[in-house]
């Protein structure tokens, strides 16, 4: 794995509404940006090597960063891979959408539902916005949030963005019923 940057974003929500958020809402994120593994080979029919090579060293570097920004436990997480426009989506998302890179996140989380992502080719400087959903309950309706995030220079044409989102709760002042009031 070819990495050449960690971004590191910690979101705190003091007020929502017009009212004080008690206590403030936390989401971290962290984004390593790394050399697409099958950058320059034109169609790559098997992506294993690449999988191989890079998903669990990504999910071993960004799981525990991302809790430790968070500074507490998760109760919401998502990923994300942001393709270079030189690259293919289907990139991205064989590189997250494995239990090589998802368990790291899964077991420091203690959590067992699947992470929700968002996949997508763009150039450096693109927005994105990463899903989130409750750790081990994903009907939970408060934790469903996402957050928007900015590289102002990734990814290259030749890179993938690799990001992991964690919230210590759901939306801050969040009202609506639970999903079993509507069954």
């Amino acid at each position: 794995m070819k990495l050449r940057k960690i971004f590191t974003l910690l979101d705190e929500i003091l007020v929502e509404g017009g009212r004080p958020v008690e206590p403030t809402a936390r989401i971290a994120v962290v984004a390593a940006v790394i050399e697409n593994p099958w950058y320059g080979q034109g169609f790559v029919e098997d992506l294993s090597e690449g999988i191989e090579a890079t998903a669990s060293d990504l999910g071993a570097l960004l799981a525990p960063r991302v809790l430790a920004a968070l500074g507490t436990s998760a109760q919401a997480y998502g990923k994300a891979a942001i393709v270079g426009l030189a690259g293919e989506i289907e990139h991205g998302s064989a590189l997250i959408h494995t239990l090589k890179f998802g368990d790291h996140f899964r077991s420091a989380a203690n959590a067992t539902t699947l992470l929700p992502a968002v996949e997508k080719r763009a150039g450096s400087g693109a927005t994105f916005d990463i899903p989130l959903k409750h750790i081990t309950d994903a009907t939970i309706r408060s934790h469903h949030q996402s957050i928007e995030i900015r590289l102002a220079d990734a990814p290259h044409e030749g890179e993938i963005i690799i990001a992991l989102a964690a919230a210590a709760q759901g939306r801050p002042q969040q009202r609506l019923a639970a999903l079993s009031t509507e069954e």
